[in-house]
């Protein structure tokens, strides 16, 4: 069942990723055992972070990474980019919409310690999730460890009226 959710997780990974950032070489291919690598690394070097996000795949302007979530990190809002998630291990809880509490800017992107007022989905092993852009998210529980694949898509912006 592992494989067959990588094996999909790399087909979703050729039609959309996340924004590169910074000229980098591109990277086409990433097999299970590289996976199952990057989840050891980042467990090994987990210390008091939330998150350690790692690169999966590249083809710019798009880059796949792994987030490795030990614990609850900053709610966030991509403005330009929607954002998809595959589930590779572990659980908890993603809460989307609502206002972002304590909000700062950062580039195009807005974070926050959480969310007030959102709608709260468990999430688990195997689980695909989209978040739209402008869409305020947050995963406020996490069950010892959440490994996920994000995937950031970049949006057009409708021309001003």
């Amino acid at each position: 069942m592992r494989s067959i959710g990588i094996g999909i997780t790399l087909t979703l990974l050729a039609t959309a990723s996340f924004a590169q950032r910074g000229p980098q070489p591109d990277h086409t291919y990433t097999s299970a055992a590289d996976i199952t690598a990057l989840i050891a690394k980042a467990k090994s070097e987990h210390t008091n972070q939330p998150t350690i996000a790692q690169n999966i795949l590249r083809l710019a302007p798009y880059q796949a990474s792994l987030e490795y979530r030990a614990s609850v990190g900053p709610a966030a809002v991509h403005e330009k980019e929607a954002e998809f998630f595959y589930v590779i291990e572990g659980s908890g809880v993603l809460t989307t919409g609502g206002k972002l509490t304590e909000e700062k800017r950062n580039g195009d992107n807005l974070t926050g310690t959480g969310i007030e007022g959102g709608k709260n989905q468990n999430v688990a092993k195997g689980d695909f999730i989209v978040v739209p852009e402008n869409t305020p998210h947050w995963y406020s529980k996490i069950n010892e460890t959440l490994v996920l694949m994000s995937l950031h898509v970049p949006r057009p912006v409708p021309a001003a009226k």
